[in-house]
């Protein structure tokens, strides 16, 4: 069963071995609407933190050409907020450790000034001029402004389980560990983007919150997810349902697994897993990741002993972010992760019946997130 919350899994990660080379960070994204033309708007905040054992007075900033040419590594809580779309943006607000308030506990909450996470709310802002933006690089960022207030109900969960029942025993088996505590979230409240009002309520914010933590990031790295369901058989909209999939090519021990995912839909109250550690279901996972000029492409078929899932998403090159991030040792691998929240496309779910697939649903996707991302290794 992977809808079984566990907010233990969404405490603070950084101990031992990864309080020195480790990342933690709790992602939301959601959709909310124009206080004027009610249009449709995707948003996304991110709370990411890094190397506290590491800490200085400020922060620390791995892509800085000084502490790249001496091996520094980066330390610092990063807020990173944005939107999709063809104004889209990625806007970054850094804070030194010992500016930052934290209960890493079960709840977990992160505060530094105006800026807060915790399992139920979100606050914050940030300002970032086009002069500072392009003056500092080592930001990563974006120009804009952003300021938010919202509340979290995290409806429906993907306990992914594998490797991360115990984080600190097993802090060093895995490079990338991953829990959707709110794969299906509500959001509600305000949010003001470069001038612009925007109201988010629970019916239509189509929401998403997880969280990811280790070592290194994946490559390939893929994620796709949304709760925004229509069957196309009944032409009615699927409201107790969401799908997840994510991963890419694991590494446990250092030592990287073939290319594979995990995967699950909760289709109105019944769960398909397709996670490849749960080896009695004997998943079988095929993906790939197609660019035109104008769109990228995303097909996932997925199987287990019960039934299979086919998954096809597109985005809009020009809605989606190239979206940063700074490895813990201070590299910056990913330099083309393409990241989007306006992504489109269709799941078709079959249960077997002996060696024949027999159709659940042709289900309409839209709001969805989207991310893929790869880079050479060698």
């Amino acid at each position: 069963m992977f809808n079984h919350h566990d907010i233990t899994r969404n405490a603070f990660m950084l101990h031992g071995p990864l309080a020195y080379q480790g990342y933690d960070w709790w992602w939301h994204s959601f959709t909310a609407q124009d206080a004027i033309t009610g249009e449709d708007k995707p948003f996304f905040i991110e709370f990411f933190v890094c190397n506290p054992a590491l800490a200085k007075n400020t922060p620390v900033f791995g892509q800085l050409p000084s502490n790249r040419e001496t091996n520094t590594h980066p330390s610092y809580l990063m807020v990173k907020a944005g939107t999709w779309g063809e104004d889209h943006c990625q806007l970054h607000r850094f804070f030194a450790w010992k500016d930052v308030t934290l209960h890493g506990e079960a709840p977990y909450s992160i505060a530094a000034e105006d800026c807060l996470a915790c399992e139920t709310a979100l606050k914050g802002s940030l300002s970032i001029t086009k002069e500072e933006a392009e003056s500092h690089p080592e930001w990563m960022c974006d120009s804009g402004e952003m300021c938010w207030d919202l509340t979290i109900d995290k409806q429906i969960a993907f306990n992914v389980g594998y490797g991360a029942s115990k984080p600190l025993r097993d802090a060093e088996a895995f490079a990338m560990y991953w829990h959707a505590e709110g794969m299906k979230s509500t959001y509600s409240g305000t949010i003001e983007f470069n001038g612009r009002k925007y109201t988010v309520t629970p019916e239509k914010s189509y929401g998403y919150a997880d969280k990811n933590w280790g070592r290194d990031f994946t490559s390939p790295w893929l994620w796709l997810s949304s709760n925004c369901l229509t069957s196309k058989l009944t032409g009615k909209k699927l409201l107790n349902s969401v799908f997840d999939i994510g991963g890419g090519r694991p590494k446990i021990y250092f030592v990287p697994l073939d290319r594979r995912l995990l995967g699950v839909f909760y289709y109105e109250g019944k769960e398909y897993d397709f996670n490849f550690s749960h080896l009695w279901l004997h998943v079988k996972t095929e993906f790939s990741f197609e660019e035109t000029e104008t769109e990228v492409f995303w097909h996932v078929r997925q199987e287990n002993t019960h039934a299979v899932m086919e998954t096809e998403i597109c985005c809009l090159k020009k809605d989606m972010l190239l979206v940063n991030y700074e490895a813990p040792d201070g590299t910056k691998k990913h330099n083309r992760l393409w990241n989007g929240g306006n992504g489109w496309g269709t799941i078709r779910l079959y249960d077997k019946q002996g060696a024949d697939l027999v159709l659940v649903d042709e289900v309409c996707v839209t709001h969805a997130g989207c991310e893929y991302g790869e880079y050479d290794e060698a």
